[in-house]
């Protein structure tokens, strides 16, 4: 089992990395801001998970070993497997869906992950008593960010649209109309 590697990334695509480890190119499934991350550092260090399939060999790459755990923790949910799992963490900052896992809140959980009601319940009902050792933020931060999206899809952005804005501004801003304020900044670019 592949658990850490440090390298040089060499070339990225939307969905993956290769990172070189001593003249060996390994091809890492990760999310995009992890890309974002270590495309700005020479040499990057992941915490991998390997996903042995009949006939495939993938390895998940994150930068934070806490990152990896919630991606592992995730897989075990059934019905979602290690890309839906990426996908899932790709769409929102871990600590929103931490929260909506927390709070029950499945109507949350489907705007900022991007997975349907019946995953969302799934989710909910199988990790809610596993998420205690992660740290997760209050329910006003969950419902601000619904209360944002909500905001931006009146205003006639889509879900996705309105969730890749959020995601760049994440930290920036406070209140839903801040964060509503600044996702407008960069959807009119």
């Amino acid at each position: 089992m592949i658990s850490h590697l440090t390298g040089t990334v060499i070339a990225e695509n939307e969905r993956f990395l290769t990172l070189d480890v001593h003249g060996v190119g390994y091809k890492v499934f990760t999310t995009a801001e992890t890309m974002r991350r270590a495309a700005r550092t020479k040499e990057a260090s992941f915490w991998t998970h390997l996903a042995v399939r009949e006939n495939a060999l993938d390895l998940y790459g994150f930068l934070e070993q806490d990152e990896m755990d919630f991606f592992e923790l995730l897989i075990t949910v059934s019905g979602i497997g290690p890309k839906t799992a990426l996908g899932i963490m790709n769409a929102a900052p871990v600590e929103t869906i931490l929260s909506a896992i927390q709070l029950g809140d499945s109507t949350g959980l489907t705007k900022t992950s991007g997975i349907g009601t019946k995953n969302a319940q799934k989710m909910i009902l199988e990790l809610k008593g596993k998420i205690d050792g992660f740290s997760f933020t209050t329910e006003e931060k969950s419902s601000e960010e619904t209360d944002a999206l909500d905001a931006l899809q009146a205003l006639g952005y889509t879900l996705r649209e309105s969730r890749e804005a959020l995601k760049k501004i994440s930290g920036k801003a406070t209140s839903p109309s801040e964060k509503v304020r600044e996702a407008l900044k960069i959807l009119g670019k």
